[in-house]
Order: structure tokens, then C-alpha cells, then sequence
């Protein structure tokens, strides 16, 4: 069966009643300019009316022919019937309105079969023509709706990966965190750690605000990578440093929501944390020739053996799972170890303004 438009009957048997009167004004139009050519006389506007009208019956039988599908041998027996209907409709019209000025009028049973035998193959061609642009509107609105599917799904996954993302940060930092406000409250410092919990009360707010976004503006997304980065300032002291290399243009660039801090939390935990003397954490970005490319490093060691399967790996994929989810094939993603030491992420995306910064 072809599928029918999701369009209400009204407008629906409007197309199809546009449709075959632009046929049928063609059709009337080209035999009576065909035949005054040939120095014929008749009664043109009856013949117009007659041609035009001729195709009533294939209007009324549109809807039925694409609801039949792929029943081939129903299709045998409609368009015969169809045929002879447009036969008996046409020998109708004909007698009635007499365009030709024939007398004594033809036979209506004459009529009628003389149209059915030498109609039998134009009214074939018809019906193809009818099931072939059936099926092409058809073919069409099934594409139109896989995409709206796909990028349905693709919306969906997106955002499993991010809630996902975001239940992966909670427990393990909310974990250090808190270990290191105990450590805070011990040693007697109670100012850094209430100021520790107002930024983790912040941190915390904005990773549930934001949780239906899947794209913030650099500066949002900057700013939250910020909110971290204080708090782990908080266990690695001065052994954490920190360098932004953004130009202030950048700021209002659409990029993913949650996609710089997965990263920067690898370079702290793989970079810094693995050195008694810390190391600097770099945050860069550009843009040229309509790309955005966003750079997060660190000056720890390098990447170990087979980090594509550990937690790093890991990490990585999820990111860039992420990342395919939201542009398709129209962004990059390269881990790799710098010249003079440390890892280096390297992510590019298509450049657009976020519309709340515009």
C-alpha cells in the first residue's frame, strides 16, 4: 500500500483535484489547438468542456489505485475497470454536449467500446504514471521521516550520553571533594572550606541547570571548567596551574555541554595528579575557516601503553561518541603525546554562534 501524506482530506483531495485539472486543461487545450491546425470546425467550448471533464474519473480513482500497494493483480482489474469507466463517462459526455456536431448522435454502446479499445493503452500508461509518482511521494515522506528519526535518535542518544557523563563525574569527585573539605575542616581552615562548598554547591547547580542543553556557549562551558578546576585546586594546592589561551572573540562559539571538563578532568588525573610536583593544565582554542578547535594539555607523562582500552581510553570514546551523535561526520578528535611531554586532545567542530550570545 503506498502511504498516503499525513495531510488532512480537504487539502488532500485539493492537490489531487489541482492535479489533474492542470492535465486536463493541458489535454483540452492541446486538442483544440492540434485540430484547428488541421482547419477542423467544431464546437470548441463543448469539446473543452468535454476534454477537461473526461478525466473526472481518474481524479476519483487517485486515492483507491495508491491504497491497493503492491496487490499487482488488483491493479489488472482497476485498470480495466477504470477504463471502462472513463469509456462509458467519456461516450457520456460526448452524446450529451454532441461537440463534434455529428448526426445523428453515435450509439452510447458503440461509443462507449470504440473509446474502451483505443483508450485500453493510454489508460495503462495513466495508471503507471498515477502508481510511479504515488510511490515517488512516497519514497519521499519516508526519507523526510527517516531523517526526522534519525536525528530524533541521534537528539536521544546525545542526551543519554551526556546524563550518562554526568553520573560518571558525580561519585568519584564529589568522593575527593569532600575528602579534601574533611581535610580542610581538620586542619582547622574552615573559611577555604566553606568557600570550597559554596563552589561545589555551584558546580553541582549548574551540572543539574544544564542538564537539558546539549550545547552552552565557550564562555558558559569555560566558566563551569573554571568552577572545577577551583575545586581541585583545593587538593592539589599549587601543584595545579593553570593556562587559558582564548581569544575573546571564541566566547560566544556554540560548543557540546560537558565537553572540555571529561577532558581536562583526564589531563588532572593522568597528568597532574601522577607528579609530586604537579604540572600546568593548557585550555586553547581558534577558529579558521569556519572550524573551531578547542585544545586541552598538560605537561605530565605521556600516554601509556594500550590507553585506548583503560579508563582513559575510555573517556576519550565517549567524547567522541558524543561529538558523532551531535555533528555527524563534520568534526575531529586526536589524542596525542606532545614534543616535550604530556598529552595533548585536539578537538575541531563547525563554528557557530551560540543564539542566546548572538
Amino acid at each position: 500500500m503506498v502511504t498516503i501524506p499525513e495531510r488532512s482530506g480537504s487539502r488532500r483531495w485539493l492537490w489531487i483535484a489541482a492535479g489533474w485539472l492542470g492535465l486536463g486543461l493541458f489535454d483540452a487545450m492541446q486538442t483544440i489547438f492540434v485540430m484547428q491546425s488541421e482547419g477542423m470546425h467544431h464546437a470548441w467550448p463543448k469539446l473543452f468542456v468535454v476534454t477537461v471533464f473526461g478525466w473526472v474519473p481518474w481524479a476519483l480513482a487517485t486515492i483507491p489505485i495508491l491504497r491497493l500497494g503492491r496487490r499487482w493483480p488488483a491493479h489488472v482489474v482497476a485498470c480495466a475497470a477504470i477504463a471502462l469507466v472513463c469509456s462509458l463517462w467519456g461516450a457520456w459526455l460526448e452524446i450529451v454536449f454532441n461537440p463534434y456536431g455529428q448526426s445523428p448522435a453515435p450509439q452510447f454502446v458503440a461509443l462507449a467500446l470504440y473509446r474502451f479499445y483505443n483508450g485500453i493503452l493510454s489508460a495503462i500508461i495513466v495508471y503507471v504514471g498515477v502508481l510511479a509518482l504515488g510511490y515517488a511521494v512516497e519514497s519521499r515522506d519516508r526519507l523526510a521521516l527517516a531523517r526526522v528519526e534519525s536525528a530524533r535518535l541521534s537528539e536521544t542518544l546525545s542526551q543519554a550520553q551526556l546524563d550518562a557523563l554526568r553520573r560518571q563525574i558525580e561519585p568519584h569527585f564529589l568522593f575527593n571533594t569532600f575528602n579534601a573539605i574533611a581535610g580542610l575542616v581538620r586542619e582547622g581552615r574552615s573559611d577555604e572550606a566553606v568557600s570550597t562548598i559554596a563552589r561545589l554547591s555551584e558546580f553541582l547547580r549548574r551540572t543539574v541547570a544544564d542538564s537539558a542543553r546539549q550545547e552552552v556557549s565557550l564562555r558558559e562551558e569555560m566558566e563551569f571548567v573554571q568552577t572545577y578546576l577551583d575545586i581541585a585546586r583545593v587538593r592539589f594546592g599549587d601543584r595545579l596551574q593553570l593556562c587559558i589561551e582564548i581569544p575573546s572573540d571564541l566566547y560566544p562559539a556554540a560548543v557540546p555541554n560537558l565537553i572540555l571538563q571529561p577532558l581536562v578532568e583526564n589531563a588532572v588525573k593522568h597528568g597532574i595528579a601522577q607528579r609530586a610536583q604537579g604540572g600546568e593544565i593548557r585550555i586553547a582554542a581558534s577558529r579558521r575557516n569556519g572550524t573551531l578547535t578547542l585544545c586541552v594539555s598538560n605537561d605530565g607523562p605521556g600516554l601509556a601503553a594500550g590507553w585506548q582500552t583503560g579508563e582513559r581510553g575510555i573517556g576519550i570514546t565517549n567524547v567522541r561518541t558524543r561529538l558523532q551523535a551531535l555533528y555527524g561526520e563534520a568534526f575531529a578528535l586526536q589524542m596525542s603525546d606532545r614534543d616535550g611531554g604530556g598529552v595533548e586532545v585536539v578537538v575541531s567542530l563547525p563554528f557557530r554562534g551560540y543564539p542566546e550570545a548572538q
